[in-house]
């Protein structure tokens, strides 16, 4: 098939070697036919097997844009069919690629939770313990703090801070603390489980702190606060403990020396104090294998305290005690010196202490009277058996409270002074005997007074 232009299909054309015949050609017989009128130049002409068809521009632009399209489309169908798989796979391979990045994402986001989440429980349950700590070691303070008020050597007590106690809340506990009776500290009120706590483990961002770890430290700069207080406070206690131990065994041990100084016996001393209705069953101490410092301690100053009582009954039998109150003042001492009466040496077995008539005189141990009238030199003189060998005498008394048999206590009255017998005025002769022996009154005193110093 081909197609011409009408000017070339109304012209046949010539060769170059037909130029010699143009002439002969163009002269042609009048006798031909005319040709076909002509026809537009723009027109196309098909010729096929010998045949012209005549189309239009319009019609034939029309054909080969459509004849064009059909040829894209099937190139571009014949590519979709051959690719189609490929494409296919890719659109898949991207799908899944998305997905899989949100799934990571989405586990990124996971274990960031847990890791919010265990960072929580750890912070919780650090927090509960060392709050659980602070618990317990209040309450063993405050149990130590009724055991020092239970004694009654031990005096004072924990004076209240000058700064008011510190409350703390917890990062999730609502209870408002309450004072403690130690005052350095609080009691807190234990937070609640941590399932109620955190019962999600989705992280609500709403409430979110704006510094969880600023909060926490706070918390644990007021733990720290609190520890440091407790300290105090058992510091100040075992100081307290220490004290009134060495205070106790500081007095048993002057007890002991003041006994051996007059020279008395502890047994015979110890069997004959008096004895109170006591009794019950044998519970022996033990402690236990969890007792701490604090409570070893404890234990000793309660058996060194069971001997400093049991000492005080021993020693209530020893007239070291003054018989008169006030200023002792000597108008006479123990052992040799001038008879105020003959002057000649003679043999003082007393003291006399200077007093006014009508001043009362005291026992100066507990004992029984055995002597209670007049006693030729000593006027009207009261004699009281301690027992044991130990005896006073009070002589020279305007008048005498008690009767033979009485039994009396340290610092009753059993008479008043006087200057009766042999004496040149009113004073207080006073005699301590060991075994009916005489010995000199100021030894006692002065074990008095080192006694009374502790």
């Amino acid at each position: 098939m081909s197609y011409r232009s009408g000017h070339h299909a109304e012209y046949p054309q010539h060769h170059p070697h037909d130029r010699g015949h143009a002439h002969h050609h163009r002269r042609a017989p009048a006798s031909h036919p005319a040709p076909v009128a002509a026809a537009s130049q723009s027109d196309y002409t098909l010729v096929h097997a010998g045949k012209q068809v005549r189309i239009g521009p319009v019609v034939f632009w029309i054909v080969v844009g459509t004849v064009s399209l059909l040829g894209l489309w099937s190139a571009a169908t014949a590519t979709y069919f051959a690719f189609r798989d490929d494409v296919l796979t890719r659109l898949i391979a991207r799908q899944a690629e998305m997905q899989y990045a949100y799934e990571d994402r989405i586990a990124e986001l996971r274990a960031k939770v847990d890791r919010a989440t265990s960072r929580q429980l750890l912070d919780q349950e650090q927090f509960d313990q060392k709050l659980d700590q602070i618990l317990k070691r209040q309450t063993a303070l405050e149990g130590r703090a009724t055991a020092l008020g239970s004694m009654p050597d031990i005096t004072g007590s924990i004076r209240a801070p000058a700064r008011a106690p510190v409350a703390i809340e917890p990062p999730s506990a609502t209870a408002a603390p309450k004072p403690s009776p130690i005052s350095d500290t609080v009691i807190f009120t234990a937070p609640p489980d941590r399932e109620a706590r955190l019962e999600s483990r989705s992280p609500v961002m709403a409430n979110a702190q704006p510094n969880p770890s600023t909060k926490l430290a706070g918390v644990d700069n007021v733990l720290t606060r609190l520890t440091r207080s407790l300290d105090q406070v058992e510091a100040r206690q075992v100081a307290m403990l220490s004290s009134a131990e060495e205070t106790l065994e500081s007095k048993l041990r002057r007890m002991r020396g003041v006994i051996i100084d007059l020279g008395l016996d502890m047994g015979q001393l110890e069997a004959a104090a008096p004895k109170g209705g006591m009794g019950g069953p044998f519970v022996p101490v033990k402690l236990g294998a969890e007792s701490g410092p604090f409570e070893r301690q404890l234990y000793r100053i309660n058996i060194t305290r069971a001997q400093v009582e049991k000492m005080n009954r021993t020693l209530s039998l020893v007239p070291y005690r003054k018989p008169v109150i006030g200023e002792v003042e000597f108008t006479s001492g123990f052992g040799v010196r001038s008879d105020p009466f003959l002057g000649r040496p003679a043999m003082h077995t007393g003291l006399d202490f200077r007093a006014a008539t009508g001043d009362p005189v005291r026992v100066t141990a507990n004992g029984k009277v055995v002597n209670a009238g007049w006693a030729g030199g000593y006027g009207r003189m009261v004699e009281v058996d301690h027992g044991n060998g130990l005896s006073t005498r009070y002589g020279h008394l305007s008048e005498i409270n008690v009767k033979v048999g009485q039994q009396v206590k340290i610092g009753d009255i059993i008479g008043e002074v006087g200057s009766t017998g042999r004496s040149t005025g009113p004073h207080l002769h006073y005699e301590t005997r060991i075994d009916g022996e005489a010995v000199d009154p100021q030894k006692f005193l002065r074990a008095g007074v080192r006694l009374s110093a502790g």
